[in-house]
């Protein structure tokens, strides 16, 4: 083991992270110019009555262990009397809880790397209703987690549930930007040309972000809903109200941290269109597409957006990816900038605030010199 190291690096990619868990593998073998694999052999196997067990075919005495879950994974199934059952965001929560348990308290540290935070959305309480996100957060921390490394999350404040417990969540800034210059090479990143706009005031903060690092203005809506029904588990959305300055000619960036069935983001570039946006460009971490994509193609096909450009942080099928107007953005890299580094028990304080490799993202653009760009570069 390297003396820098904060103990031996072992990462376990739960099921349906197998192929991102490589990606990240590969690049730390490279890194450390290693032959050897970084993935720990562990697996959790069903029985025929749904239940589950958690098996770990190796030491795990001494490590730094991170464990990379997407709970958000439909296309990881199992076998439950006979039927094929997808996982749900519990089944995936519960194997991850199994895992750490199976290590047996023998591990040096556990960091828990979940790019989409299970139960984000449940981050408060308005009503007499369940607090599961804190309560999830509280449950990984009993049992041994030292950090909680998240993407985005809906709510960054639901870390005061575990004060004393490493909570990081990450903003794809940078990547997205790269994808967007590289995919869209006559896009003009200035404030005569480019606007950023919120869809609501709950993504104000990642829409300033970008709007200060590129120096232009910045737009937003506010939801009007309905308080009065409910319609699968939430309040209907009435009305987008805009706040801003005028959109005519002008390309307009949309940013939030999820797309759920893309009603409210298709609503809002409609409104964008008929201000004048010239093009509209959505940056969504992630994006699920609960209701299907045939609403997406349909607006696509009438020019209400542009192009989609999300992560690959959660489970995409094929025909998402095929999409012409989808834009998969790989962080495998990224992760496994961050594995690296707290590894090495050095800060991440540059990986989580990337203003310096997004100003030199915009100097090579403006030189039109963006091949220049290193390879490794995230």
């Amino acid at each position: 083991m390297n003396e820098n190291c904060y103990g031996e690096l072992k990462v376990i990619g739960m099921r349906g992270c197998e192929q991102f868990a490589d990606q990240v593998d590969y690049y730390l073998k490279k890194w450390r110019c290693s032959d050897s694999t970084f993935i720990a052999d562990a697996h959790c196997p069903r029985f025929g009555s749904g239940e589950a067990k958690a098996l770990i075919n190796e030491s795990m005495r001494g490590l730094d262990l991170y464990i990379i879950s997407d709970c958000f994974n439909y296309g990881v199934t199992y076998k439950m009397y006979g039927m094929q059952v997808p996982m749900s965001p519990d089944d995936h929560f519960q194997d991850l809880k199994r895992i750490i348990a199976a290590t047996g308290g023998k591990t040096r540290r556990i960091s828990v790397i979940m790019p989409m935070l299970y139960e984000g959305r449940q981050h408060k309480r308005s009503a007499r209703e369940s607090l599961d996100c804190a309560l999830a957060l509280q449950e990984l921390t009993s049992m041994g987690v030292t950090n909680i490394i998240t993407f985005d999350a809906h709510d960054a404040r639901v870390q005061n549930a575990i004060p004393l417990n490493g909570f990081d969540s990450v903003r794809p800034t940078y990547q997205m930007l790269k994808a967007l210059v590289k995919n869209i090479p006559n896009i003009k990143l200035d404030k005569d040309n480019l606007m950023v706009v919120s869809p609501d005031e709950g993504a104000i903060g990642r829409s300033m972000y970008i709007a200060s690092v590129l120096g232009i203005e910045l737009g937003m809506f506010y939801k009007r809903r309905n308080y009065s029904v409910i319609i699968d588990g939430k309040n209907p959305i009435e009305a987008h109200e805009y706040l801003g300055r005028d959109l005519n000619g002008k390309d307009v960036i949309v940013v939030d941290d999820m797309i759920s069935s893309g009603e409210s983001m298709i609503d809002v570039a409609l409104q964008l269109k008929s201000r004048g946006a010239k093009r509209v460009f959505v940056f969504a971490t992630f994006s699920l597409f609960c209701n299907g994509l045939e609403k997406f193609d349909k607006a696509y096909e009438e020019g209400i957006f542009d192009k989609i450009f999300s992560t690959n942080l959660t489970y995409h099928t094929p025909e998402i990816l095929s999409r012409e107007w989808y834009c998969d953005v790989n962080m495998s890299k990224y992760v496994s900038y961050i594995i690296d580094t707290l590894n090495k028990d050095a800060s991440i304080s540059d990986l989580l605030n990337p203003v310096k490799k997004i100003h030199t993202l915009l100097d090579k653009f403006n030189a039109n010199a963006l091949n220049e760009l290193e390879e490794d570069e995230n």
